[in-house]
């Protein structure tokens, strides 16, 4: 009797791992990707949840993209290096500062963090009332700032910006999201609020709906107190006549590349497979119909912005495009 069971034990072991061998895919979990977006009413949580939500990544067999809110660039950037994140959205100036240990208060070196393709631009908008008489940022000393969320990417570059100018510590600084500080504004508890992300913007969309707006000239002040020549990643650019209710003038500012990176374990067959389904004409037009904002999003500026190392996933890809020798 016991020969007998051992036969069959034997017979039904190796049943159950020809069986597995051929099915083994159908038992195996997808690999979960985590992609870092950023606070509600910014751009980067709809890159975040554009991608979760597109059709040829949800029916991918291999991985499952989720969307993760965040803080922004610098909680990203943190994130993405130590493998908590596997995407995320940061900016280009941000990873080159990390990547030479050179973040304020922030000596470490964050290498871990790959680029992948460019975004969008991301440029400086400072939003203050019709009638304040603000022109210039030294004129905010003694007034209530927002200055974008703690440990994110606008608040990391409304400092960089404002100690430069020399009123970073002479302002009521207050960190909050850009819905919050809308909100905040519309009811005269701040005089001005800072963001960095595309326009059109929503939360200004709303300010300038309870109250007559200005934008500032950030590009005046920038030149004027050598900004440019100090971090020469940022670049000079307009906000056009008529992006918001009120501001009916092109308006001079500077902005950032926004970047997708990778953390450097991320396998290189995964950043490839979904960059190749993303940067097609069905993936950019799906982008572009979540925000109008990624209409710069094309294979043409697939590198654009990027000054530090980039994926060999997204090496290969960019490579085959023509991007890179």
């Amino acid at each position: 009797m016991k020969r007998n069971f051992s036969v069959l034990l034997t017979g039904f072991c190796a049943f159950l791992a020809v069986t597995l061998a051929f099915t083994g895919n159908s038992f195996a979990a997808k690999k979960r990707i985590v992609f870092g977006g950023g606070p509600a009413g910014g751009t980067f949580q709809v890159v975040a949840n554009a991608l979760q939500v597109y059709k040829p990544l949800k029916d991918s067999k291999e991985f499952t993209v989720r969307a993760q809110s965040s803080g922004g660039s610098t909680e990203n950037l943190r994130k993405v290096d130590a493998g908590k994140m596997d995407f995320g959205v940061v900016y280009s100036g941000e990873v080159f500062l990390a990547r030479k240990g050179r973040l304020k208060d922030d000596p470490k070196k964050y290498e871990n963090v790959l680029a992948v393709a460019y975004l969008y631009g991301a440029p400086a908008q400072l939003i203050v009332r019709a009638d304040s008489g603000i022109k210039s940022v030294k004129q905010l000393e003694g007034k209530k700032v927002g200055v974008g969320n703690a440990g994110s990417g606008a608040f990391a570059t409304c400092e960089l910006f404002f100690t430069h100018m020399g009123i970073w510590d002479k302002i009521e600084r207050n960190a909050m999201g850009y819905n919050d500080a809308a909100a905040a504004f519309g009811n005269n508890q701040l005089d001005a609020f800072w963001l960095f992300t595309a326009f059109p913007s929503g939360a200004v969309i709303m300010a300038a709906q309870t109250n007559d707006i200005a934008m500032m000239d950030l590009n005046a002040d920038a030149e004027a107190g050598g900004f440019y020549k100090e971090y020469p990643y940022f670049t000079r650019l307009e906000v056009p006549a008529g992006t918001y209710k009120g501001v009916d003038q092109n308006v001079p500012t500077f902005q950032d590349s926004t970047l997708w990176v990778a953390n450097a374990n991320v396998s290189d067959d995964i950043v490839y497979k979904i960059l190749s389904l993303v940067f097609t004409p069905e993936g950019l037009k799906h982008l572009v119909e979540q925000k109008k904002t990624f209409k710069e999003m094309s294979i043409e500026n697939g590198i654009k912005g990027i000054v530090t190392p980039m994926h060999p996933g997204a090496e290969k890809f960019w490579k085959e495009k023509g991007l890179l020798k």
